[in-house]
């Protein structure tokens, strides 16, 4: 994680979660004492957004800027402001949480100005498991939509398929081979290889990436 840009901007395709990835990574930042906050721009999934989490991360220091009042639930692109004080502010270790779309990413591309100036990575969360990234060419495919839409170029891969609770090491280690095959073919980086905890000690190693053990705090048990 210390390699990473001071912007870290996670997408990917619905399912993908990479919302867990963003909550789990901005708590880890703080743990680690840094500065850290996160920003909710995902306009396109009502579901399972990092502002949900944004008692628990306030707890631990992390600054949380999504919606408020009216908003806060909103299916709309109503984007607070505070989003350019992370862009600028070089104090901050800063997370953006965005929409695995196009419409998503074009909420991205209104921050365009402000990024292209910035040092930032933009990692893309690819699930294997998701008929859209289940296979090389289908995220190449999906890279492209993203970063035509927010006008920026993706940094690097994050390996995070998954089937929740029941996932596998094979499920890993399937999707490790079409993330390998992505970053030959887009000369781009696999950074994470996610899984939860009870995966995350399995992995080999010798595999390309940082493995990330994931706690689920997107899910309750009974989910």
């Amino acid at each position: 994680m210390q390699q990473d840009k001071r912007i870290r901007i996670i997408t990917g395709h619905y399912g993908s979660g990479k919302t867990e990835f963003s909550v789990n990574y901005v708590i880890r930042l703080a743990k680690s004492g840094k500065k850290a906050a996160i920003a909710d721009l995902d306009i396109v999934n009502p579901y399972f957004r990092s502002r949900e989490e944004k008692g628990r991360m306030e707890r631990i220091g992390i600054r949380v800027v999504a919606p408020e009042g009216k908003f806060i639930n909103a299916d709309v692109p109503a984007l607070p402001a505070d989003i350019y004080t992370l862009l600028q502010d070089e104090s901050y270790q800063a997370v953006l949480d965005v929409g695995g779309d196009a419409a998503g990413a074009r909420a991205l591309g209104r921050y365009y100005d402000h990024l292209k100036d910035v040092d930032y990575d933009m990692f893309i969360v690819i699930n294997a498991n998701r008929p859209n990234t289940g296979s090389p060419q289908a995220a190449i495919e999906y890279i492209e939509e993203i970063e035509r839409a927010a006008r920026i170029r993706a940094t690097g891969l994050i390996n995070n398929t998954h089937m929740l609770r029941d996932t596998t090491l094979e499920d890993v280690l399937r999707g490790q081979r079409v993330v390998e095959e992505v970053s030959r073919q887009k000369n781009m980086p696999v950074k994470y290889i996610c899984a939860i905890e009870r995966i995350a000690g399995q992995i080999p190693e010798g595999l390309t990436g940082e493995v990330f053990p994931v706690k689920m705090y997107m899910r309750p048990d009974w989910l």
